[in-house]
């Protein structure tokens, strides 16, 4: 059975951290409760309370609270004065699943998330793979986005690939898109008169207009969606086209990724599906099932 921690008297300090409280509100605090027995097995008083800066009545009331919606999820012990998970824990909160707690995890490893908004208290020990630091300028950053919230125009100095000079031309930005390994803006260009991707770390230099962009609701590739069916090399042994199958989450033997047309080029590079199949089956582990039918869509328009 459950036991209740005992309240405390609420003075002035109380009455600031009860503000803060609602700022951030019960549901929320519920949530983090949830995470930590799930993750962790535990939690007790002062985790809210250091976390979140609330009162230790506060503190109480929503532990109260998170044992009244999921009774069977925590029992009381008395020799840590906290909570720990029952064996009949079930998550009350469906965001709080393993692909959170990992994704969090890499967020807190490389530095992008501090540690006092993440949810994480223990952490294994982690690493990950090195990549090389793409610089970007925060007043470049800040101008594009800028330019993608007031829907206008900006010229930019942009240095392509295809060109030894940076290039200076007039662009409508409505989005940003992520490649697994740089930031790309999703933009029409009016020197080509087209929607195209500029990288973000080529662009030198912006100079907003007060011209009115192009509508982002022209840029077909970008709300275009493409399946991408996936399967396990049909060369390979059926012992591991199993444990393939049990990597990429497949049923019955493939998954479907939704891809949107404009970053359909980025995800068949990264999963090395741009090209036909490999003759070698270790090399090209899965397949693309419906090459013929994406293939259609690939279009290139990266600058």
């Amino acid at each position: 059975m459950s036991q209740e921690l005992p309240a405390a008297a609420e003075g002035p300090e109380d009455a600031l951290s009860s503000k803060m409280a609602l700022r951030w509100g019960q549901n929320r605090r519920l949530e983090f409760l949830d995470f930590r027995l799930q993750f962790e097995g535990r939690f007790n008083r002062s985790d809210l309370t250091s976390f979140f800066g609330i009162s230790t009545p506060q503190a109480t009331t929503d532990i109260s609270r998170y044992i009244e919606r999921a009774p069977d999820n925590a029992v009381y012990d008395g020799s840590t004065r906290g909570y720990v998970a029952t064996t009949e824990f079930k998550p009350l909160f469906p965001t709080n699943d393993p692909s959170r707690f990992l994704n969090e995890l890499l967020a807190r490893t490389t530095d992008v998330l501090p540690a006092e908004q993440s949810f994480l208290g223990w952490m294994p020990s982690t690493v990950t793979v090195p990549s090389p630091v793409r610089r970007l300028e925060p007043a470049t950053v800040l101008a594009v986005l800028t330019a993608i919230r007031r829907g206008i125009q900006m010229n930019v100095a942009y240095q392509s690939m295809s060109s030894s000079e940076p290039s200076v031309r007039m662009v409508s930005p409505h989005g940003v898109a992520f490649d697994g390994f740089r930031w790309h803006v999703r933009a029409y260009c009016h020197m080509r008169h087209e929607f195209r991707d500029f990288v973000l770390a080529r662009i030198l230099d912006v100079q907003p207009t007060d011209e009115p962009g192009k509508s982002a609701a022209e840029d077909t590739a970008w709300h275009q969606v493409v399946s991408l069916v996936l399967a396990p090399n049909s060369r390979l042994p059926k012992s591991t086209r199993r444990v393939i199958e049990l990597d990429y989450a497949m049923e019955n033997g493939e998954v479907v990724l939704e891809c949107r047309q404009a970053v359909l080029f980025y995800a068949l590079k990264r999963l090395g599906l741009l090209n036909a199949d490999s003759t070698n089956p270790e090399e090209q582990q899965i397949v693309l099932r419906n090459r013929a039918a994406v293939m259609k869509f690939l279009r290139i328009k990266t600058e």
